[in-house]
């Protein structure tokens, strides 16, 4: 009984947090918009990272190249042809998911066939190239300067409002949850979670697992892109700097931080490193240790993430519960 209220249990929780989120925000200030506004964009990259690393078991370090490509076509395409000035904003979106979806395919045929660290290192290397160009094709992305873009775009929906912005995010965001937790639930997700937990089986029942998990790192590109496209938006400039290899590695993080393989937790360890990073550098110059504690003592203590603390609460009380019992048997035989 108890198992078949837990999934209802979870929703409403997540239903009440996001509600929360909704409602809280708007009152707490320019600073915080700006900032929940961030960690709304990194929670869908995050959560585009969770499809790879949690559900197929894909630990990948290129999730930063799709975040920029999306982000330099948007720039491009604002800056040289104010494109996505007006109502064309929602055409740059879908142009955004593309590009990523199609960097992400091209990615994937020499990635998909590695597994293990040398996927790891592979969606590296590819990575790099994309920091690469950016840094170096001077003519399109403008080098180290980055590209700055214009405000953001007025068609009846005032976007340069901090605030409508952030509405616009949460509504790109709430999309991309309710679209991932439909995939993974779907028989194509669960074939995923199959792939994960045994390849060779898998195979062995007749799936083409090379082609699920092509179709999977795809996905994963396409809702990158869709982060790109927002964060450029929202920061105003897209440079080298976002395309490093720091920016893989915090979504990376913010996955194993919250709870692979559960999408929600991806989310909440974007909230938690956004914050924890723009607060602790208002305090210490040496912030990046403390955060990298933080997850150390994650990976070291709680592998399964904060999401996983619910569980395990379960679990010690399923146990005392237990122990109690023995003990009154104990006592009641002698």
């Amino acid at each position: 009984m108890k198992d078949g209220h837990a999934p209802r249990r979870k929703l409403l929780i997540v239903g009440a947090a996001l509600l929360a989120v909704l409602v809280i925000t708007p009152f707490s200030g320019s600073y915080v918009i700006v900032l929940v506004t961030h960690a709304l964009i990194f929670a869908i990259l995050a959560m585009s990272l969770d499809i790879l690393l949690g559900y197929t078991g894909l630990p990948s370090l290129g999730q930063a190249a799709y975040l920029g490509m999306g982000g330099y076509l948007t720039a491009i395409l604002a800056t040289r042809y104010q494109f996505g000035l007006d109502w064309t904003f929602w055409v740059v979106v879908a142009l955004g998911m593309l590009i990523g979806a199609a960097t992400a395919a091209f990615f994937g045929l020499f990635a998909i066939r590695a597994t293990g660290v040398y996927f790891l290192m592979i969606t590296l290397a590819l990575g790099m190239c994309v920091w690469g160009l950016a840094y170096r094709w001077n003519s399109v992305t403008g080098g180290d300067n980055g590209i700055v873009l214009p405000p953001r775009p007025d068609f009846g929906i005032q976007l340069a409002d901090d605030l409508t912005f952030f509405y616009v995010v949460f509504g790109f965001f709430l999309a991309s949850l309710v679209m991932m937790t439909i995939l993974v639930g779907s028989p194509f997700g669960r074939s995923l979670v199959g792939i994960r937990e045994n390849e060779l089986r898998m195979r062995i029942l007749g799936y083409n697992t090379w082609l699920h998990k092509y179709i999977a790192f795809i996905i994963a590109g396409a809702f990158g892109g869709l982060a790109g496209v927002l964060w450029a938006h929202a920061h105003g400039l897209v440079s080298p700097e976002d395309v490093i290899l720091a920016t893989s590695v915090d979504a990376l993080l913010m996955v194993v931080l919250g709870g692979p393989g559960t999408l929600v937790g991806g989310a909440l360890g974007a909230g938690i490193v956004v914050a924890l990073r723009e607060y602790l550098s208002t305090l210490v110059p040496w912030w990046q240790y403390v955060l990298g504690g933080v997850y150390v003592l994650t990976i070291l203590y709680l592998p399964g993430g904060l999401m996983s603390i619910p569980e395990r609460v379960r679990r010690w009380r399923a146990q005392s519960r237990g122990a109690g019992v023995e003990k009154s048997l104990e006592s009641a035989s002698h």
